[in-house]
């Protein structure tokens, strides 16, 4: 049975002195992460906490356990957070440290909250909101730098760990048990994408396949990987990277600045800890740790496996970070909340290194323009049309307390329940996908579609940017026109008309850019995504003032 908390418990059980998490001075074993955990399941179960409706008596888009909420920077307490829920049959929930108070409460609102985990420094604003949560009965407080008090009502983190039992997990935990995860929101309002354990756990959370909980033990014995992870937790892309080598038995390990990307501490303590892997968010968090490599001198040669998911991680930069590390292996990863990971593509030293090019993984596919068949590899006009980046088989259920978007973005096809998240793709003669884009991202300029990401992966091509991002700004005559954002890199002073030109024959002509504004920096969120609304708000600004 194929259940988080189980499948933890289990590999513990062999490998209980290896180490688990490190964070700063603190070091986990396997033992001690699942003393921690256990002791705040009985915390949740003792707040009456946990399961109250089995799957089978509940809707898709239905959840039948209480909702923890994680308001929480990185370290060792976000994933104890997640593995202590799920031993008490409760949800953890992701929630974005960088959200105001009105954000806050829609959030805590919309996932019915129960119980909230957070770090001190978020004490102020939850007591500025707190009056507003009526259902938020439980508090944890976790100790950080702020030297923010306790907030009144909430019990401190630590101490009500030491004060709880270490009992076993509950004994009815189920492969139906859920796990949430709320989309980025970057385009929109932030969705609960629900899972079934089981399904996460074959789509996300492990790297191979397995047909027993005894294979995934057994695989774990081996000596395991030691990862550091740079995003946030709170974003899938980080916390997916930790369940998967938690799975093979390794250590996570979280670097000790955890506000912000620190390239310096990232690549210190990948020298410290000996670590064989990490995991990053395409160009916004590669540019500046190659930049950090290319200046310092740090010893990571025992490094092999580099993973980026949830942003484009451009050619050049994949070859640069080849050449300076010998024997790592790139794995640049396509997913997200309501599909898991869809696709792959390796790239090793030597290799042609590309971007937006991948190989995809079983039940992966591509739904044509109206979603009403698979595109067959191989047919001129499969090669042409761009379609819909699609998963069969082990989906999400739904969105939370949502139906009509639970039905739109996990349509039935010939009989067969597919998760389309909304990313463009083309289908290869040789089966190979080719991603295109978020189709909420695209531009519709003189009736042809652009899709932003093609072509922020164009203008990347030249030495001289350092970052960009692309949105569509209004045409009196095309309706849309490209307007991108660029920053360059330092010392560097293209003309846009360069830099336009510069990408003629990468992309068909009506791609290209009509307007580049040059800004100092590319606002992104803490997992590396761009902040499109931010993107064209300034692209407007800009144009206006050019008038």
């Amino acid at each position: 049975m194929f259940n988080l908390a189980l499948i933890h418990e289990a590999i513990a059980e062999r490998i209980p002195e290896r180490e688990a998490i490190v964070f700063r001075d603190r070091r986990f074993s396997w033992r001690e992460l699942t003393d921690r955990t256990r002791r705040l399941a009985e915390l949740l179960r003792d707040h009456e906490l946990g399961c109250h409706t089995e799957r089978s008596e509940l809707e898709n888009w239905e959840s039948g356990q209480d909702h923890v909420g994680l308001y929480l920077h990185n370290g060792n307490e976000y994933l104890e957070g997640m593995l202590g829920a799920y031993k008490a049959r409760a949800v953890p929930f992701n929630v974005n440290y960088r959200y105001v108070d009105d954000e806050l409460v829609g959030l805590l609102e919309d996932a019915d909250a129960r119980a909230l985990i957070f770090h001190a420094s978020f004490a102020p604003i939850l007591d500025r909101i707190r009056d507003r949560l009526p259902k938020l009965t439980l508090l944890l407080q976790v100790s950080d730098d702020s030297a923010e008090p306790l907030l009144p009502g909430a019990l401190d983190y630590e101490d009500a760990l030491a004060a709880a039992s270490p009992s076993r997990p509950a004994s009815d935990l189920s492969p139906d048990d859920l796990y949430i995860l709320y989309t980025g929101g970057t385009t929109g309002m932030p969705k609960a994408v629900l899972w079934r354990q089981e399904d996460i756990f074959h789509s996300a959370l492990y790297s191979s396949g397995a047909d027993s909980l005894e294979a995934v033990v057994e695989r774990a014995l081996d000596k395991g990987p030691r990862v550091v992870t740079t995003p946030p937790f709170m974003h899938g892309a980080a916390h997916w990277v930790a369940f998967n080598m938690w799975h093979l038995g390794g250590t996570v390990i979280v670097p000790s600045n955890v506000r912000h990307l620190d390239p310096a501490d990232v690549w210190s303590t990948i020298e410290r800890e000996r670590a064989t892997a990490m995991c990053i968010v395409g160009d916004a968090f590669g540019r500046p740790l190659v930049d950090e490599l290319r200046a310092g001198d740090y010893d990571v040669s025992h490094l092999r496996l580099m993973t980026s998911g949830g942003a484009i991680l451009s050619a050049a930069l994949k070859r640069e970070f080849l050449d300076r590390i010998p024997g790592l292996r790139l794995l640049d990863a396509l997913g997200s909340s309501e599909a898991g990971t869809q696709a792959a593509q390796y790239s090793e030293r030597g290799d042609a290194a590309t971007t937006g090019d991948f190989a995809l993984k079983p039940d992966n596919l591509v739904l044509n323009a109206d979603r009403s068949a698979i595109v067959v590899p191989g047919a001129s006009e499969s090669e042409s049309e761009p379609g819909w980046a699609a998963r069969r088989g082990r989906v999400p259920l739904g969105y939370y307390k949502d139906s009509r978007k639970t039905a739109e973005t996990f349509p039935v096809v010939d009989g067969v329940r597919y998760a389309v998240p909304g990313d463009r793709a083309r289908i290869t003669a040789d089966g190979s996908m080719q991603l295109l884009g978020r189709d909420s991202a695209t531009i519709n300029t003189g009736g042809e579609k652009v899709f932003a990401e093609e072509v922020e992966r164009t203008i990347k091509h030249h030495p001289g940017v350092y970052d960009a991002v692309v949105v569509p700004t209004p045409h009196e005559r095309w309706g849309q026109q490209v307007t991108a954002l660029v920053v360059l890199r330092e010392g560097q002073g293209i003309s846009a008309a360069e830099l336009i030109d510069s990408c003629r024959g990468l992309i068909a002509d009506f791609k290209l850019p009509r307007r580049v504004v040059f800004v100092d920096e590319i606002v992104r969120a803490p997992s590396g995504k761009a902040d499109y609304r931010w993107a064209k708000s300034r692209a407007l600004e800009a144009l206006d003032a050019a008038v």
